[in-house]
């Protein structure tokens, strides 16, 4: 099943026509809940990897910042655990609830499996695999048809209390042996092991974020949505950063929300250029019950996190790469 994203409230560069220039496709990757192969884009799917490549690990142990620990199969089988409790409740009609016997297969709420796990090397964590026939906004080193993302799945202070991202690009070609199974990380954090998802991409068309505008430009919009609120009754009105401009989601491509921070300089470690948007990682497929953003295609009580990934509380992981050399490491940036 295709992803489509409903049509935006209006058309608003026959508002403001110059928000042309300062615009960019993405491409939503529309990740939900499936079996992909090593051979499909996917979300926390298997990755097309050399046998004879060593798997990337992170040996930073007690560097991490360490709340809760669990085991990937822990994690597994508490989501199938309450999946089935809510296909239960849909099925009946009845309250969401778990049984007695559901309640004592899952951990206490300050279980954690012992800290000095972490002293050993971490596998990273599969957390999307890109083909490039399958994403027209791919950026990549020429002649690769293949970005691997994949992430530390503990916390790092020195990240923004983040996972830490590793990018490959490849040829897939070039794989001839691939491995079988990526090795599972000892321990997680629960909010760091995507559920493997199938991508369905979807090409939009994305308008800078309102703080990094022309400030004359800028402030006529913000002067634009206080009128549109004032023509509203029983609505907030329309606004230009979550209706109009950014879409929320998995996507590759397209502008940064800084409705956190506020904008800040995102400059490659190596060369110092200012580095552009490459992968987004997010909590949430679009924004609160109304979801203007949620494809058309998805029910109103389908849920809005169907990778199981949460970033803080609920936020967006920016991933930058360096338009110089995509040998330069990435940066990232919550919000």
């Amino acid at each position: 099943m295709t992803r489509t994203t409903p049509p935006r409230p209006l058309d608003i560069t026959e508002l403001f026509p110059e928000l042309s220039e300062h615009s960019a496709t993405a491409t939503r990757l529309h990740p939900r809940p499936g079996t992909p192969t090593a051979a499909d884009s996917s979300v926390g799917g298997p990755l097309l990897w050399p046998a004879d490549e060593a798997w990337p690990v992170c040996t930073d142990g007690d560097a991490h910042y360490i709340f809760r620990l669990q085991t990937p199969s822990t994690v597994r089988r508490s989501r199938e655990i309450y999946a089935a409790a809510q296909a239960r409740a849909d099925a009946t009609g009845t309250r969401y609830a778990l049984t007695d016997e559901e309640r004592a297969q899952l951990p206490g709420l300050d279980f954690s499996e012992p800290h000095g796990l972490v002293n050993q090397p971490i596998s990273l964590v599969p957390v999307a695999q890109l083909y490039r026939r399958d994403v027209p906004d791919f950026a990549g080193p020429d002649g690769a048809d293949l970005l691997q993302v994949l992430w530390c799945p503990l916390d790092h202070p020195e990240e923004g209390y983040n996972p830490r991202v590793r990018l490959y690009w490849r040829r897939s070609a070039d794989v001839s042996r691939p491995l079988a199974a990526a090795p599972a990380p000892s321990v997680v954090n629960d909010s760091y092991l995507p559920t493997p998802c199938v991508v369905y991409p979807e090409q939009i068309r994305e308008y800078q974020y309102g703080g990094l505008l022309p400030e004359e430009l800028d402030a006529r919009i913000i002067a634009w949505e206080g009128e549109s609120g004032e023509e509203c009754d029983d609505e907030e009105g329309i606004d230009y950063q979550f209706d109009l401009s950014l879409a929320p989601g998995w996507k590759v491509g397209g502008f940064a929300n800084w409705s956190l921070t506020d904008p800040h300089p995102t400059d490659c470690t190596e060369c110092g250029t200012a580095m552009t948007l490459l992968f987004t990682v997010d909590s949430s497929e679009w924004h609160g019950s109304g979801g203007s953003w949620r494809p058309v295609e998805d029910p109103a009580g389908a849920t809005p996190n169907p990778t199981d990934v949460s970033i803080g509380r609920g936020y967006a992981l920016y991933i930058f790469c360096c338009p110089v050399s995509f040998d330069h490491p990435p940066a990232t940036a919550m919000q």
